[in-house]
């Protein structure tokens, strides 16, 4: 079984606290459809265990299948930059099937960002590095595909539906316990 090789730190997009029982972590793309579809399980299994789960998302922007991709990944990193990551994250794949510049400055002007520095940081390749880590990181980690979960850092190979992601999160809370 694949294992997580960029350990979580303080520098990821966490919700959910440190001493969760268990750390989810998703490698995702904001114009891949099946992350699209993953979306609202990981808002759904987050409500489910509340507190006992710590979300951490990771940019895996598969940019040859999904030309908007790398672009989202630097505008969430954008946001992120400015303490609005997840609601850019949400807002991203609420809005999945108008990825562009167009859709990019819209969701900026609404979580009041400037949209002349999103423009500016897109232009420069600001976050490019930061996309670029979580991508590396993702490789060195067996991610092959989005979206890639991995629970307590160890990939979940099975379906990312609510009913297999709930199962296999309960394992792994029994397991922390019983260590």
């Amino acid at each position: 079984m694949a294992t997580l090789k960029v350990l979580v730190t303080a520098e990821d997009h966490a919700q959910g606290p440190e001493s969760a029982e268990v750390t989810l972590v998703e490698y995702g793309d904001y114009e891949c459809p099946h992350c699209g579809r993953a979306y609202p399980i990981v808002k759904q299994v987050q409500k489910h265990f509340g507190q006992r789960l710590r979300l951490v998302f990771r940019n895996f922007p598969l940019g040859e299948m999904h030309p908007h991709a790398e672009a989202a990944a630097e505008v969430a990193e954008f946001a992120g930059s400015q303490s609005k990551f997840w609601e850019m994250h949400d807002l991203l794949f609420e809005n999945q099937t108008r990825l562009g510049d167009d859709l990019f400055s819209e969701l900026a002007e609404r979580l009041k960002l400037s949209t002349n520095a999103l423009a500016e940081a897109l232009e420069q390749d600001t976050f490019e590095p930061r996309v670029r880590a979580d991508f590396g990181g993702g490789v060195r980690s067996g991610v092959n595909g989005t979206p890639t979960f991995f629970i307590n850092g160890h990939r979940h190979d099975d379906s990312f539906d609510y009913d297999t992601l709930v199962s296999a999160i309960r394992q792994a809370m029994g397991t922390a316990k019983s260590a």
